[in-house]
């Protein structure tokens, strides 16, 4: 009853587990959302920069559309498009256009300080 045996040696990579999610600022939180949802940007490819599962950001963009503190481009009157352009840049200088006009101003300006600008830009 000896008969050749074969045996099969099987091996198992560990199945990788969900990346525990990284307490972010609500600063760094509206930058990765501001990268993501600039013109053209892949927003897979923005949270694997930032270490985060894109569904977390897709999350994030959604529940900011749902809330209304953005909201997607839409067409204004004589079918002019209005919005306002953003490139993201890793850099302390941020420049935002807001019509022909562009304003540079230090990442770290305070909030309330860029909306009056931008309000008296818009005016202007």
């Amino acid at each position: 009853m000896n008969q050749a045996r074969t045996f099969e040696i099987l091996t198992a990579e560990p199945v990788r587990k969900r990346r525990k999610p990284k307490f972010r600022s609500d600063e760094e939180k509206a930058l990765i959302l501001a990268e993501a949802l600039a013109p053209g940007a892949n927003v897979s490819a923005v949270a694997r920069a930032h270490g985060m599962d894109p569904s977390q950001l897709f999350g994030w963009r959604r529940t900011a559309l749902a809330s209304g503190t953005v909201r997607r481009l839409d067409k204004g009157p004589a079918d002019e498009t209005t919005f306002t352009r953003f490139e993201a840049v890793r850099t302390d200088l941020v420049e935002i256009w807001v019509g022909d006009t562009a304003l540079r101003v230090s990442a770290a300006i305070d909030p309330a300080l860029l909306v009056g600008i931008v309000k008296a830009v818009r005016r202007g």
